[in-house]
């Protein structure tokens, strides 16, 4: 089993976790492309098989998340699994539907943020939460992201929530925003709830629970119907077709003159998907191959 099957995480359990029942259930080398928090739920793709070769065109997209802000509460970790360190008041102004959209749109275009403390970042060969976790301060160096979009999708009076979705670019910390965020209202907050709709073009109308996978395992169809095959992983990408000849050559790792831009290509040989190949300067080299 080649692929991709887009899993919606559940609450509760980390992105490791799921890697490992996946890897039981089809007893195949399998893996990510990026980690969700233990009290995240959503799109999480994990690869199969040789599906893991094409971490190193995945790892960079863009994502779309739902998330809750609680405001007038700080945690030590940013989201609700931290100790509460302060408390403000949360005023109906602050809660306004038309002063929250404002505010919110504020933050749409190129920016910097500072990532949690919280956070898996390593420094000096230490992950930050490591840091954290002794009581340890040490100073983060912002990193530019991009909100491409973002939109105020609920105001909750009696809990002092809101609730958004927002697009952003790799490496955007929701935390981090939400926190930034509550800061542009006028006050303190942390992610309450988040849920990633998106990662890159898979979607989590797409997506499958790891315990609809347990319940199918011997069920072709809906396994066949849930992975995504290589083939299609790439399907926006042009095709080239290799004759016998040209084809031996290839898998063997011979470079073949090819007159095309510098890009990756769908490798076919009597209309059969063989895998990848990447161009460069003119010359086709193997890339992944089934």
């Amino acid at each position: 089993m080649d692929g991709i099957i887009v899993i919606n995480k559940h609450k509760g359990c980390t992105s490791h976790d799921i890697v490992y029942k996946i890897k039981k259930i089809f007893n195949s080398k399998v893996g990510h492309t990026g980690t969700l928090d233990p009290m995240a739920t959503g799109v999480l793709p994990i690869l199969v098989g040789k599906g893991t070769l094409c971490s190193k065109y995945l790892v960079n997209h863009d994502k779309t998340y739902r998330a809750k802000i609680q405001l007038g509460k700080r945690t030590d970790t940013a989201d609700a699994e931290g100790n509460i360190i302060e408390e403000q008041n949360i005023t109906n102004l602050q809660l306004e539907k038309e002063a929250l959209e404002k505010i919110l749109l504020e933050f749409i275009g190129k920016q910097t943020q500072i990532p949690p403390m919280y956070s898996a970042i390593k420094i000096n060969g230490k992950k930050l939460y490591e840091y954290a976790r002794k009581g340890q301060t040490i100073e983060i160096a912002p990193r530019e992201i991009e909100i491409y979009n973002i939109q105020l999708l609920n105001v909750d009076n009696n809990l002092k929530q809101i609730e958004f979705e927002v697009s952003c670019s790799k490496g955007t910390y929701i935390r981090s925003l939400c926190e930034d965020i509550a800061k542009a209202i006028g006050t303190i907050g942390y992610m309450a709830e988040l849920q990633r709709l998106q990662v890159g073009d898979f979607n989590i109308k797409e997506s499958i629970t790891i315990k609809q996978l347990e319940e199918n395992i011997n069920n072709t169809n809906f396994i066949n119907n849930s992975i995504i095959k290589l083939e299609d992983i790439f399907i926006n990408k042009e095709e080239i077709i290799l004759e016998d000849n040209k084809l031996r050559l290839f898998l063997n790792g011979v470079k073949l003159t090819q007159n095309k831009k510098d890009e990756i290509y769908r490798i076919y040989n009597n209309r059969n998907f063989i895998g990848t190949g990447v161009v460069k300067s003119n010359l086709l080299k193997r890339d992944i191959i089934l």
